[in-house]
């Protein structure tokens, strides 16, 4: 298999592309930037658009307009953008359109820095905007993964009609790696997909009009209902997870993106000094894999779980919820894009379960 040496932002257009998406709109903001600039190098070279938007709120209902013409399309931001896109993200979702959306997180509040944090999950995974709807989150943890979610992203967008998020951090998307890309002949590649609910050009579609404003309570409450039937399926179907060194643990970290790599480090020097301690790694955020989690703790008669994140401890709720008070929760955790290293994590570890 050929490798190819890229970052992750870079990685993620490239497989873009691959994946069939013509259609970029956005605006650069660190530490995102990469994937617009990769993209306005990259999408002309295949025939697709790239459009540098006046402001991240123009991107995202260009977004909106593209994908309501049967399209794939994309955009990429990170905390502040993401957080000016987040009304387009409602109306995306409430108007039933696939999409891809890049958060490469920083660290907040504000302007903040353009260190790694993952401040921003409660924004994206819990819905940042308005109303009764949720995003598939995936979290990817290597540059290999930023090019395999890509694709699989827009896959779960098209077969849901939902907008989807490819959610990383600083450290993930700067990361340059080896990265093995699927092969497709890209020339080829059919974009004119046919979607019986697309705008296009022709008498047949002319009666199309895709929106979310439903003047009716009923009406209202009818696709709120559909929607609600649409994010059971999604949590049926696609929740996905990884674990790693968990047989007979004792102890585990439950840990995403950039964490999830220092911890199986740290799990390894704790493995050597006869602590029984595993990971689990959500791959989806939302829907989050919590029947694995609350399953992995009762069978394996888990006596604490430790949250390791890069924020005041947003994903901690998620796993409590998981657990039911099976074991004690405990959080390990950084902030204002301090990246610790082994080492802190450890004695931080140590620290925890020693008081038991």
């Amino acid at each position: 298999m050929r490798k190819t040496l890229i970052k992750g932002n870079e990685a993620v257009v490239k497989s873009a592309i691959l994946a069939g998406c013509r259609y970029y709109f956005g605006y650069p903001i660190t530490p995102a930037s990469e994937i617009a600039h990769t993209a306005a190098k990259y999408f002309p070279l295949v025939g697709g658009t790239f459009l540098q938007a006046e402001s991240e709120i123009s991107a995202i209902n260009m977004v909106y307009g593209a994908s309501a013409c049967g399209v794939r399309v994309m955009t990429a931001s990170s905390g502040p953008g993401i957080s000016l896109k987040q009304e387009g993200v409602s109306y995306i979702a409430g108007a039933e359109l696939p999409c891809l959306i890049v958060d490469v997180m920083r660290a907040g509040p504000g302007l903040g820095n353009i260190w790694a944090e993952q401040g921003d999950y409660n924004q994206v995974v819990k819905g940042g905007g308005h109303g009764n709807y949720r995003v598939p989150v995936l979290a990817p943890a290597s540059a290999q993964d930023m090019c395999d979610y890509t694709a699989l992203g827009f896959d779960i967008a098209d077969r849901y009609r939902t907008p989807v998020y490819l959610f990383t951090d600083a450290y993930i998307g700067q990361m340059i790696e080896p990265v093995v890309f699927p092969e497709v002949d890209v020339v080829n590649k059919s974009q004119d997909k046919k979607y019986d609910w697309q705008i296009r050009a022709t008498r047949e579609t002319r009666s199309n009009c895709i929106t979310s404003i439903v003047m009716s309570p009923e009406g209202m409450e009818e696709l709120n209902l559909r929607l609600q039937e649409k994010y059971k399926k999604i949590s049926e179907n696609e929740t996905r997870y990884e674990t790693y060194r968990c047989e007979d643990a004792d102890y585990l970290i439950v840990a995403y993106g950039i964490c999830s790599r220092l911890a199986r480090t740290c799990i390894d020097r704790l493995q050597e000094r006869g602590i029984k301690i595993g990971l689990v790694r959500p791959i989806t955020l939302w829907p989050f894999p919590s029947q694995a989690l609350k399953d992995l703790v009762s069978n394996n008669n888990i006596c604490h779980t430790l949250v390791f994140e890069l924020s005041n401890g947003q994903m901690i709720d998620d796993v409590r919820l998981s657990v039911e008070s099976r074991c004690k929760v405990s959080l390990i955790n950084r902030m204002g894009g301090v990246v610790p290293k082994e080492s802190w994590i450890i004695q931080s570890i140590l620290s925890k379960i020693s008081k038991e």
